[in-house]
């Protein structure tokens, strides 16, 4: 009776689950903002999407992985502000031969002429992370959502006289199904990523060991990668983590080279 009981009653809390979960599934729309996350799996596979828009990242050109049946990396970095590592970044990224995307906003072109400048010259997307970093999906009047593109793309042709790719990061992983959308519409694909680290907090820096492991288990095949120039630790770090990626098999590759 008392095992019939309790059957009865992880019933009735699994039906409770399932009927929140799926209430809180119904309450979504597609101008609800949402967070990008990815839940690890075990290490070397690739982490599953959030639940709320796997099912139409890939219409809206949306990635957080890239060619996952091979050991290819994509390095990226967010580019807010500038703390004196990013021309170390480009030291050993030039030695190394990897290829990178910089994501910026259009402060940062207007101030850090030279090393945007320097980044193309050395074969570097540097590629659109807004012009005022706002949550897009708050951004619900198209000529403003535009224009959160259009100013980073005509600063950076003011300073290079070429053209932007069309790589966007949404600021702080924030979207929504119509954000999506509308970033595709004008001929963006949108980058996430499938491996990050709490690397930003500049006066809250991790232990280069705790970094290196972090970064080498989290890693798997396809791994779209963000790291942030700011953080004094990755800077010492990266050349030992490309090193011993490369030891495990791994070649980083261009956003350029991400399958259709």
């Amino acid at each position: 009776m008392k095992k019939f009981l309790l059957f009865i009653l992880l019933s009735l809390v699994f039906l409770l689950t399932l009927s929140n979960i799926s209430h809180a599934f119904s309450l979504i729309t597609d101008d609800t903002e949402l967070n990008w996350y990815f839940v690890n799996r075990e290490s070397g596979k690739t982490p599953e999407a959030p639940k709320e828009s796997i099912d139409f990242l890939r219409e809206y050109d949306a990635y957080y992985v890239g060619d996952t049946d091979s050991k290819v990396l994509y390095l990226t970095f967010d580019q807010g502000y500038e703390n004196g590592n990013t021309n170390k970044i480009l030291d050993i990224l030039k030695e190394e031969k990897v290829p990178a995307a910089f994501f910026v906003v259009k402060p940062y072109i207007k101030t850090e002429k030279n090393i945007v400048k320097r980044m193309v010259e050395e074969g570097h997307l540097v590629c659109n992370h807004s012009s005022h970093h706002p949550s897009m999906a708050t951004i619900l009047d198209n000529e403003k959502f535009g224009k959160e593109f259009t100013e980073v793309e005509e600063e950076f042709k003011t300073l290079t006289g070429i053209d932007m790719p069309k790589y966007f990061r949404p600021p702080m992983g924030k979207y929504s199904k119509n954000s999506l959308k509308k970033t595709k519409a004008l001929g963006y694909k949108t980058i996430f990523w499938s491996f990050a680290y709490k690397d930003w907090l500049v006066d809250n820096q991790p232990k280069e060991d705790y970094a290196i492991k972090k970064i080498l288990n989290g890693v798997h095949p396809g791994a779209i990668i963000l790291l942030h120039s700011v953080s004094d630790t990755n800077t010492k770090i990266l050349k030992t983590v490309i090193t011993e990626l490369r030891k495990e098999g791994y070649e980083f590759k261009s956003l350029k080279d991400l399958p259709e």
